[in-house]
């Protein structure tokens, strides 16, 4: 069992967050102890599944509806699955257009690259957009593609 000050520390969370997830029903099964929080492994698992759903954009009020379908137990596996395979694909959308960003920076770095050894950017110019070299031909086409 943990302290709520404790578990601050362990997430890095401001204390006052963890009374309000507590507050919002985040933590069914939080034990209390005299009005002192009692944090099991339970709620710790439920803190890493909250912050991760947080980094991955998931607004508090999916995240505790998800944290009501747990708690009504097996009826709610598939909606729960649901919840999940939805969260995953916007995910992947994200790291896509994440990766297409990581290569235009790629690209700008090259290119930055070439134009401090030539001493100006003719060279590049002429070679845009469908001359560059392959490797960096691709990075400059994956940077470029339209989001669907």
């Amino acid at each position: 069992m943990y302290t709520i000050g404790q578990v601050s520390e362990m997430f890095h969370l401001p204390i006052s967050t963890l009374r309000y997830y507590d507050k919002e029903g985040l933590f069914p099964y939080l034990e209390r102890t005299s009005g002192i929080r009692r944090f099991s492994q339970r709620e710790i698992d439920a803190l890493h599944l909250i912050e991760c759903l947080k980094r991955a954009g998931v607004e508090l009020k999916d995240i505790k509806q998800f944290m009501e379908w747990c708690a009504e137990g097996p009826a709610t596996y598939q909606k729960r699955k649901s919840f999940f395979e939805q969260q995953k694909a916007s995910a992947e959308k994200e790291i896509e257009k994440m990766e297409r960003v990581l290569d235009m920076l790629r690209f700008k770095c090259w290119y930055y690259d070439q134009a401090i050894a030539d001493g100006n950017e003719d060279r590049i110019h002429a070679m845009m957009p469908d001359k560059l070299p392959d490797e960096i031909q691709k990075i400059y086409d994956h940077a470029h593609e339209d989001a669907e």
